[in-house]
């Protein structure tokens, strides 16, 4: 899945605002950032930082909603919730979770292929990962 021009966007929670040398976060609704990274092919063009607006005021539904409007392809993560995964996906946007380390280094196994899998959250905060 890639635009027009090859470029696929990927959207990685992030703990911090160091763009491609910040840390995966554990959890994409409670992350203090995205960052946006444009690759063609196994290259990174660029990366962009965008803030969570709902990091203070998390309310359910409202992060697949901002993300689908920073128009990702693929969104990674540390942990997310199947009720987040099923409003990602119905917005057309692959998910991956499980992710750690860098940004980068996430970035880098979603497009060498190296990590794809999704694993169910584990958090414990039911009133936004589903219920579980």
């Amino acid at each position: 899945m890639s635009g027009e021009d090859g470029v696929l966007r990927i959207a990685v929670a992030s703990d911090d605002d160091r763009g491609l040398a910040g840390r995966v976060s554990a959890h994409f609704g409670r992350c203090p950032s995205y960052t946006v990274a444009r690759v063609r092919g196994e290259e990174i063009l660029s990366e962009e930082v965008v803030a969570n607006p709902h990091f203070n005021g998390h309310v359910p539904g409202a992060v697949p909603q901002f993300l689908a409007g920073l128009e990702p392809d693929v969104v990674l993560a540390g942990g997310m919730g199947p009720r987040a995964v099923m409003m990602l996906r119905a917005y057309g946007i692959d998910v991956a979770t499980g992710m750690s380390g860098t940004v980068g280094d996430a970035v880098k196994a979603w497009i060498s292929g190296t990590h794809r899998g999704i694993v169910p959250c584990d958090h414990d905060h039911p009133d936004s990962c589903g219920g579980h």
